[in-house]
């Protein structure tokens, strides 16, 4: 009875579904939020193979798939997610709001909590180094130590997102 009701409303609605978005069948083609910060995320992740030789004077395309480095891609995505709500639907929506508040927890974990955890993996894994091969924990496989983002790191991100969610707006 109530998949009737459910039903009745979609089918009444024409190609959006209840709560006024559109089907699943369109949904990454118009929906430029989503694809904006897909692209700001892809962008990011390849940049970061080239600030990579730019810092280090070697190419290592790993740096696509890691975390940390420059520029971050965590906040180039959330930044153009929250950008692109905004044009799309006006900075006093409830879902810019939404975005903006993830956009600034992303970021200040990026730059504070996961920056501090890889000093720290830093530290531990020196530590362990200096161990006697006898010691137990000299075997211990390394902590990964680029989790996190300098303040500048995820400013280009954030910069970086922005960037690809004016340029998507103005392509549509």
């Amino acid at each position: 009875r109530l998949m009737d009701e459910v039903m009745t409303v979609a089918d009444a609605g024409g190609s959006r579904a209840l709560n006024g978005s559109p089907s699943s069948q369109n949904l990454l083609p118009h929906n430029l939020p989503l694809l904006s910060a897909f692209l700001a995320f892809a962008l990011a992740q390849f940049l970061k193979v080239f600030t990579n030789w730019y810092k280090e004077k070697r190419w290592d395309s790993k740096k696509m798939i890691s975390s940390g480095g420059m520029p971050s891609s965590h906040s180039a995505t959330v930044t153009a997610l929250a950008l692109a709500i905004a044009l799309a639907e006006g900075a006093g929506s409830p879902a810019f709001a939404i975005a903006l508040v993830l956009a600034c927890v992303v970021m200040y974990d990026a730059s504070g909590v996961r920056l501090h955890a890889g000093r720290q993996a830093e530290l531990l894994n020196q530590i362990v180094c200096e161990f006697p091969s006898e010691h137990p924990l000299s075997t211990v496989k390394p902590l990964r130590e680029l989790l996190g983002h300098t303040p500048i790191q995820v400013a280009a991100g954030a910069v970086l997102g922005c960037v690809v969610a004016y340029l998507m707006r103005s392509a549509s």
